[in-house]
């Protein structure tokens, strides 16, 4: 399970979002959570290659597990 920390700003920005996730190969599920800002991706597919992905469409990508809980 990839979650990443992804800027979503509008319904635009999703759909490109998801579009890049739908791509990458050997997913098994997807998921955006607006509220959070958040994007989950599930399958055999490593955080440094969703990230990559996401950088192509021209979008900032954090890994969720570095953000601090303060």
């Amino acid at each position: 399970v990839v979650e990443l920390k992804v800027g979503l700003h509008c319904d635009e920005c999703i759909k490109k979002i998801l579009k890049a996730i739908k791509k990458i190969e050997d997913i098994e599920t997807y998921d955006v959570d607006t509220q959070l800002n958040k994007v989950i991706v599930t399958g055999n597919v490593t955080t440094e290659k969703v990230i990559k992905v996401l950088h192509k469409i021209g979008k900032q990508a954090s890994n969720w597990d570095h953000q601090s809980s303060y």
